[in-house]
């Protein structure tokens, strides 16, 4: 991080040594000192207010970026900003009073040539600690603090430009005969809704429980003598909870971003990257939260790590987030913390004071952390009860450990939902988003599993791309499905189910209690999983292929598998082809189906969460719907924690962190004239 400046630097300073007259040479360098100087300070006022870098983008729309950075700029300077302009101050007072005298030699070519490689050597081998340290940092970006931290501002900036110029051109490259082909391609494949299930849920609160990674072997599983989740194990075999035990992952390299774009759009992501990272910030969306905004929901999202983390903060406003409750929201204190964030059962017990405001219906997502590689905890919030594993990998002991924990903490929020009357109007998702333990941890694993690690291969490597997919709501008829399912299919599902039709919409899943729901589905990188085969890396019968049933690898294919095989290696390859046609090219911005407002991002602000809403529920008096509203009353108190963070300041609960108390004392000071009245 300190060294990766210095080759830009020597780089930039450098070219004044091509001009050959003295004062130029000199004007030359103060300017790119300058324009350095400049770089820096718009970026560290920018990030005190947005906790983010800069981008081209926003450089481009300096119009809109003043607006953005408040009313009054000078209330985000510190004094010590000074030190960042002071080396200008110091050179030019300096060069004016003639203490530094201009040297009016001339370099020649060498001496500049000389400067400009050891610049670019520098340059060069700084990128090569930062590819040893964090591979494939620019083809994944998850966060452009990491590239920043890596690389340095400058590297970023070039960078940045170059990725939002690629992105410029490829939309101008977008063909309309694209979008008819995508659409004939989902149209193609839409799956009726099932006549029985179809708008059963119609207007209930939705709420979408995001289990980071979390597998489906964790279900039902013992160590020890004891159930690792119990309260999940009960919930998926609850009566009214419909459970799928053959669901995958289709993640790639945007991992949890994947997942949620998936989630919320039913497109897959991108072959090269995250979608969220490289896309998000321009693409058009037409997610889960706008859509159902068309049926008067509200929407929001809880997550307890920095908001620019896989470029969320942009993503949610494309996709009609109302509300984004990042850690800003949350305590700060380190020891809440853990690994990505806020540890799990702070963040749900936090976030009632948020969630008791938003108008009903309301969508609102949780973003679970605790449960995050390397699944560390601190030793007060282990279970006394609760023994772990005791194999030679720790990171496979730490996960039953996180994965415990996290279920402790989604117990205790279902006490709350039912204690505060939320539960019988509310549709509770559950899903886990990609696999928590990797390939190479699988034969170690395999013995707890109830699996022999001798006869371990790629067949188990893809079942344990398994992950949890649960619908619970008090009025559903449950039951365990074990159609092969994936990430992709949630939406259409949702959707029918809350009586919204998605026959109009570019979605590439299908809803999975439709009689006609397709049997299959394909992982980013090619592999298929269908009712009958798994088929490796989408080579066909080139490839290797299994028999999803008993696990026996195919060998000899009669004439039949090979059609069916390769009808589904087609079929496959065209489902992401065109979804990465949709994305890359964003095409949905030509495309707007019947009754859909698209998103307006720049009417959502959030970083005034929480006096928006209560200035809502103000505003709709006797009208508001928020939970707040109804019992007149803030229902905090009913959260029951075991959280020992908690436990000697519980007000902790209640308590609006400063940053966002603006409006807290003007509402107070109304609740109590309203109750003289």
């Amino acid at each position: 991080m300190w060294t990766s400046p210095l080759g830009t630097t020597i780089l930039l300073i450098g070219i004044g040594f091509y001009f050959p007259k003295p004062i130029v040479s000199y004007i030359m360098m103060l300017f790119m000192d300058f324009l350095n100087t400049v770089l820096l300070f718009s970026n560290v006022l920018y990030y005190r207010q947005f906790s983010d870098f800069i981008t081209v983008k926003t450089i481009t729309n300096a119009t809109k970026v003043a607006p953005g950075l408040g009313k009054s700029a000078v209330a985000l300077l510190h004094p010590s900003d000074i030190f960042i302009w002071l080396d200008l101050i110091v050179i030019i007072i300096l060069l004016v009073t003639k203490k530094i005298r201009i040297d009016p030699k001339s370099y020649g070519m060498s001496t500049p040539f000389a400067i400009t490689s050891l610049g670019a050597f520098l340059l060069g081998l700084n990128m090569f600690l930062a590819e040893s340290s964090r591979p494939r940092l620019l083809r994944n970006t998850f966060d452009r603090s990491y590239v920043v931290k890596y690389l340095g501002l400058d590297t970023y900036t070039v960078y940045d430009g170059i990725k939002n110029a690629q992105t410029v051109q490829v939309t101008k490259n977008a063909n309309s005969s694209d979008l008819n082909k995508i659409l004939t391609y989902t149209k193609k494949h839409y799956a009726k809704p099932n006549s029985v299930t179809f708008g059963k849920e119609k207007g209930k609160n939705v709420i979408i429980i995001h289990l980071e990674s979390f597998q489906q072997f964790l279900i039902n599983l013992k160590v020890n003598g004891k159930e690792v989740t119990p309260f999940l194990n009960s919930i998926y075999r609850n009566q009214h909870t419909i459970s799928f035990n053959n669901f995958y992952h289709q993640v790639g390299l945007g991992r949890t971003s994947d997942a949620e774009n998936m989630l919320e759009t039913s497109t897959y992501g991108i072959s090269d990257g995250s979608l969220f990272t490289s896309l998000g910030s321009e693409n058009t969306f037409q997610a889960a939260p706008q859509i159902l905004r068309q049926d008067g929901y509200t929407s929001a999202v809880f997550h307890g790590n920095v908001g620019t983390f896989w470029n969320r903060n942009e993503v949610y406003k494309n996709m009609g987030y109302n509300y984004f409750f990042d850690q800003n929201y949350f305590s700060n204190a380190s020891k809440d913390k853990i690994g990505y964030g806020l540890k799990d059962k702070l963040l749900f017990s936090e976030s009632i004071k948020y969630l008791e405001q938003m108008q009903q219906p309301f969508y609102a997502k949780y973003i679970t952390v605790t449960n995050h590689i390397p699944f560390s905890m601190d030793k007060e919030d282990l279970d006394p009860k609760f023994k772990t594993t005791n194999t030679r990998d720790e990171t496979i002991n730490n996960y039953f450990q996180t994965a415990h924990y996290l279920d402790e903490a989604v117990h205790e929020f279902f006490n709350y939902l039912k204690a505060s009357g939320l539960y019988k109007n509310t549709m509770v998702v559950i899903y886990g988003d990609h696999y928590g333990l990797s390939n190479s941890e699988n034969e170690t694993l395999a013995p707890v599993i109830g699996e022999s690690a001798d006869t371990w291969n790629s067949y188990n490597n893809v079942q344990m791309q398994r992950v949890p997919f649960m619908i619970h709501a008090a009025n559903l008829k449950g039951g365990i499905n074990s159609e092969v399912a994936g990430e992709i299919d949630v939406l259409p599902t949702l959707m029918h189910l809350l009586g919204i039709s998605n026959k109009n919409y570019i979605q590439f899943g299908s809803d999975l209690l439709s009689p006609q729901y397709k049997d299959w589905i394909v992982f980013r990188n090619g592999t298929i999983v269908s009712k009958r085969y798994i088929i490796i890396g989408n080579k066909g019968i080139k490839g290797v292929v299994y028999d999803r049933i008993t696990g026996k690898q195919i060998i000899n294919f009669t004439p039949e598998e090979k059609r069916e095989i390769e009808k589904l290696s087609i079929e496959a390859r065209q489902s992401l082809k065109y979804s990465d046609l949709l994305n890359n090219h964003n095409l949905l911005r030509f495309y707007t189906p019947h009754d859909f407002i698209p998103t307006a991002p720049n009417e959502f602000d959030y970083l005034t969460n929480f006096e928006q809403m209560v200035k809502l529920r103000r505003q709709l008096g006797t009208n508001s719907s928020s939970l707040y509203s109804k019992r007149n009353s803030s229902t905090t108190n009913l959260y029951k924690t075991d959280a020992v963070e908690l436990k000697n300041r519980r007000e902790e609960i209640t308590q609006i962190p400063k940053n966002v108390q603006s409006n807290q004392l003007t509402d107070k000071k109304e609740e109590k004239k309203n109750s003289n009245k």
